[in-house]
């Protein structure tokens, strides 16, 4: 959501996060690219749309599922590139349930695999990119939830929590490394 994307999809999309949110668009995931779209309104424009709020988490048990049923009927195998495969994943990595690490060992694994089928020139970024889940599974095994939603979700850190807080930098704020290139 950097370089003004966050912006651009409240402005542009957020009548889609709306209607993906009242299950208004669920034909989407009749076909593999539809289900990526639909994938794509519930877990990445309700960030934008409704940030900081409980609403911008709420579609993520619905992304989950949409992701791992696309994953077994075929939906992620049949998508053309990597771009779309790597975006499909995101769900993996970002709902806090049970299967959670898991999810993650999972999202760690196709990254891995998208890396492998990246073009040669697109190769470091997504290898950079596979390491993301790494680091929200480190997050997710330390305190079996992700405590930098703790204010919106309405729940009350442990000290640990607030430290960690405090502290600032959380996985989904670092960059990924393109072309060797980048913070972390």
């Amino acid at each position: 959501m950097r370089g003004g994307a966050h912006e651009a999809i409240i402005e542009r999309y957020s009548y889609l996060a709306d209607q993906g949110a009242k299950g208004d668009l669920e034909s989407w995931a009749s076909t593999p690219t539809g289900r990526l779209a639909l994938i794509i309104v519930l877990d990445q424009f309700s960030r934008s749309v409704w940030a900081g709020t409980a609403l911008a988490y709420a579609q993520d048990d619905w992304a989950l599922d949409l992701c791992k049923k696309g994953l077994s009927n075929g939906h992620y195998d049949a998508l053309d590139n990597v771009w779309q495969k790597s975006v499909f994943k995101l769900p993996l990595g970002h709902c806090e349930c049970p299967a959670h690490i898991a999810n993650l060992d999972l999202s760690v694994a196709l990254g891995l695999q998208i890396a492998e089928d990246a073009p040669p020139r697109l190769h470091a970024f997504y290898l950079s990119a596979a390491q993301q889940p790494v680091k929200h599974r480190t997050v997710i095994a330390t305190f079996g939830r992700f405590p930098h939603r703790n204010a919106a979700l309405g729940r009350v850190s442990t000290t640990v929590e607030a430290e960690y807080i405090a502290w600032g930098e959380f996985p989904h704020t670092t960059e990924i490394r393109a072309f060797g290139k980048g913070p972390n």
